[in-house]
C-alpha cells in the first residue's frame, strides 16, 4: 500500500464544509439576516495578526463580514471589558473573538466570562462549556475540537463503542475532544504528562487524538495498528539551520502503523477555521 494514501485530505474535507456554509449564508441573507463577528486584537503579536487575517479572508470569501478592533498592547483590563460589553448589547454583532494570548495585565478568565455565552463563538464560556458536558446543542464547541471529530467521522462514519484516547487536557482542545467522542459514543481516555505507561494506553486506541504541542513526540509505538490518528499539534522546530512546522506526531514512524492520520501542516488548522465560521453562521441564525 502507498504510505501518502493513509494521509487523510483535510483540504478536501474543508472544501466540502465550505460549500455548505455558502449555501447557509446565502439562506440567511435571503432573510435578511447578514452574519456579523467581531474580533478583538490586543497588541501586536506576529502569530495573532496572522490568525486574524486568516480568519478575515475566510469570512469574506464565505459573504461573514468581520469587524476587527484592534487594541494598543498599553489597553487596560476595564477598557477591554467595556468593548466587549458594548459588542454584547450590540444586536447587529452575532459573534465575537478575543484573540488569545492577551498582554500579561489583562486577566484571561474574566474576559472570557464577560463574553456573551450566545455570542461566544470559540465555545469557552463556562456555561457553553456546561452545554457540552450535559450533550445539550444549543451551545458553541472549541472550534479545533469540532474540526476534530468531523475528520474522524469524515473517516470512519460512526465511532459508537470505538476506544479513543485524547492525549492532553487543556480545555481549548483536549477536555472538549474528549467530551465529544464521549457525545458520539465513543470510549475514551484522556492521557497526559502524568500518565503512566503512555505507550500502552495511546496504543489501546482505535482514534488516537494528540494535543500536547511537543514535536514528534507520538510515535509508530503509540499508535495501534489501522488507527485513526489526529494530530493536532502544530510545533516550530529548526533541521539542518531551516525552520519547518512539524505535529506532535513523527509522521515517518507513524505512517507504516496507521490506518489514517492528519497531516501538519495543512491538517486539523484548516477545519478549525472553518468550524468558527461554522460557529458565527449558526450565532446568526439562533438571533
Amino acid at each position: 500500500m502507498n504510505l501518502e494514501n493513509k494521509i487523510i485530505d483535510c483540504k478536501a474535507i474543508a472544501a466540502d464544509l465550505e460549500n455548505k456554509l455558502l449555501i447557509d449564508v446565502q439562506n440567511l441573507k435571503a432573510q435578511g439576516i447578514h452574519p456579523t463577528f467581531a474580533t478583538i486584537l490586543v497588541g501586536e503579536n506576529p502569530a495573532s495578526m496572522i490568525y486574524v487575517k486568516n480568519k478575515q479572508k475566510k469570512a469574506a470569501a464565505l459573504g461573514i463580514t468581520n469587524n476587527l478592533y484592534h487594541l494598543s498592547a498599553d489597553t487596560t483590563e476595564n477598557e477591554l471589558l467595556d468593548l466587549i460589553i458594548s459588542l454584547n448589547n450590540n444586536p447587529q454583532i452575532h459573534g465575537m473573538i478575543v484573540q488569545l494570548p492577551l498582554p500579561k495585565h489583562i486577566d484571561v478568565g474574566k474576559v472570557i466570562n464577560t463574553i456573551s455565552p450566545y455570542k461566544d463563538i470559540d465555545g469557552l464560556h463556562p456555561i457553553n462549556i456546561g452545554y457540552l458536558a450535559t450533550q445539550n446543542a444549543d451551545g458553541f464547541v472549541p472550534c479545533t475540537p469540532l474540526g476534530c471529530l468531523h475528520i474522524i467521522k469524515t473517516v470512519m462514519g460512526d465511532i459508537t463503542g470505538k476506544t479513543a484516547v485524547v492525549v492532553g487536557r487543556s480545555n481549548l482542545v483536549g477536555l472538549p475532544a474528549a467530551q465529544l467522542l464521549l457525545n458520539n459514543n465513543a470510549t475514551v481516555s484522556i492521557a497526559h504528562s502524568k500518565t503512566v505507561n503512555l505507550i500502552e494506553v495511546c496504543r489501546s486506541a482505535d482514534i488516537l487524538v494528540s494535543a500536547v504541542g511537543r514535536a514528534n513526540f507520538i510515535g509508530g509505538a503509540h499508535i495501534k495498528q489501522g488507527a485513526t490518528v489526529i494530530d493536532v499539534g502544530i510545533n516550530k522546530i529548526t533541521v539542518d539551520g531551516v525552520a519547518k512546522v512539524v505535529g506532535d506526531v513523527n509522521m515517518e514512524s507513524a505512517l507504516p502503523v496507521a490506518g489514517a492520520i492528519t497531516p501538519v501542516p495543512k491538517g486539523v488548522g484548516l477545519l478549525t477555521i472553518m468550524f468558527l465560521m461554522s460557529n458565527v453562521v449558526k450565532a446568526a441564525a439562533q438571533g
